[in-house]
């Protein structure tokens, strides 16, 4: 079955080394649980908010997400410090996740049971819920792969990354849509059992991670590097290190526009999209609306990397890859304005994370293998968690317009200036393929 299996992905992926391939199967099924879980968690963050603090609020959870983040990231990156990160990889998410999780499905429980009345405190919890879940999504995805940066040369990276988002995407497919509409289908009112079913995976994932680590072969979990080996002692770095190197570095700041150009537009989208289904949808119909929307996610972007959109990487080049993203946002923003629709904002929605999970995501990450192992883990850190925190609260100021101006100037006022940012955010997707392109050639470390 292995056999046949590497041919099958050869056509699609690259020819790869027996080993090799199983490592990057038992990455894949890491990172299929960590992003079938978030997937499931995003729809319950969305629907659970707008039932405890109201739709009308969400640009505002945004901006609490980006305030907490800032001491979150501070306690990550010393962990970052003090524990190897396959361990922390396995820890964070069943200890410390999967806790938190366990006592709030309780409270859901007792609110949605009418236990528990409408309050100042239950608003709280619904904006910490948000926070919760946007933590999840952004320390723990990039704890993933600021090891696997580590552990995987840039030719391997080339046909392992796409092969391990294709596996990422069926825990995608699958798991929203099991989880969520699981009360549904036991006539449940209550998103509870939902959050009861991902707290038993997460306390899974501790054991998950350990049969990985101890599967791989010592050989396949060393780190590689590019250019000149790094000392074997190096002093710990404090928190700001990482953000140090991304606003003095062009090349990490050029990765962090790119991500952050990308985060705006989709926050913007993605307001209009939830307002849009909370007018429709309520209840646990609303939430299994959001569900079937992952699914349909990743569905797409499955197919997508099974069809062989990776191959444009490895035959044009990552500057091809990169540039295609901002030149596909064009059309979507033009799209933005003049189409109005919930079914369109569904599918522009469909569409834009997909192209991210199945070529821009994997271009991005990919951009991080000829950098140091403080930019692979702490500048990574910045960029993915307090960064795209940021770049989502400049998109949720532009939702909160609607408010003031009206929606018809919001739509045309944050159209235009999308527009502005797909030009420059071309011109960095230029600067970054040809710096990535020039490092590799010649065995040396951007930065």
């Amino acid at each position: 079955m292995l056999k046949l299996l590497m041919s099958l992905c050869k056509v699609v992926f690259g020819e790869f080394e027996e080993e090799e391939f199983k490592k990057f199967l038992r990455f894949g099924s890491i990172l299929s649980m960590v992003i079938g879980i978030y997937w499931t968690m995003r729809p319950l963050k969305d629907s659970l908010f707008m039932q405890l603090a109201g739709k009308e609020n969400i640009p505002w959870a945004k901006t609490v997400s980006l305030i907490l983040m800032i001491p979150t990231v501070a306690f990550y990156t010393k962990l970052l410090d003090k524990f190897p990160k396959i361990k922390l990889l396995g820890k964070l998410p069943s200890l410390v996740y999967g806790t938190v999780i366990l006592a709030y499905a309780g409270f859901i429980w007792m609110f949605q049971s009418g236990v528990i009345r409408p309050s100042f405190l239950t608003v709280a919890l619904g904006y910490f819920w948000y926070f919760f879940v946007e933590s999840y999504g952004s320390l723990i995805v990039a704890l993933f792969w600021a090891f696997l940066a580590e552990i995987t040369n840039v030719e391997a990276s080339k046909k392992g990354f796409p092969l391990i988002y294709a596996f990422a995407q069926i825990g995608q497919i699958v798991l929203p849509i099991l989880l969520v509409q699981l009360p549904i289908k036991l006539h449940v009112t209550s998103d509870a059992i939902s959050m009861l079913l991902i707290v038993f995976l997460l306390f899974l994932f501790d054991p998950l991670v350990k049969y990985v680590a101890r599967k791989t072969p010592k050989e396949e979990l060393t780190e590689q590097t590019v250019g000149a080996k790094p000392e074997k002692k190096k002093e710990k770095t404090s928190f700001m290190e990482g953000l140090k190197l991304l606003f003095t570095t062009p090349y990490l700041a050029g990765i962090f526009f790119s991500l952050a150009f990308f985060e705006v537009l989709v926050t913007v989208f993605d307001f209009n999209f939830k307002y849009e289904a909370g007018t429709h949808y309520s209840g646990v119909e609303l939430t299994s609306y959001l569900a079937s929307y992952s699914s349909v996610v990743g569905i797409v972007s499955f197919l997508m990397l099974i069809l062989g959109i990776n191959k444009i990487t490895k035959r044009l080049g990552i500057t091809i890859s990169l540039v295609i993203v901002p030149a596909l946002f064009g059309l979507a923003v033009l799209g933005f304005l003049t189409i109005h629709s919930l079914n369109f904002l569904f599918c522009l929605m469909v569409c834009s994370k997909a192209i991210n999970y199945a070529l821009n995501g994997p271009s991005l990450k990919q951009l991080y293998v000829p950098t140091s192992p403080e930019a692979k883990s702490k500048a990574q850190a910045w960029i993915e968690t307090f960064g795209s925190r940021a770049s989502k609260e400049g998109g949720a100021a532009l939702n909160l317009l609607p408010q003031v101006i009206g929606r018809a100037s919001y739509k045309l006022l944050s159209g235009g200036l999308g527009l502005v940012f797909v030009v420059v955010w071309l011109m960095t997707s230029i600067f970054l393929g040809r710096t990535y392109k020039k490092a590799v050639d010649a065995n040396t470390t951007v930065c």
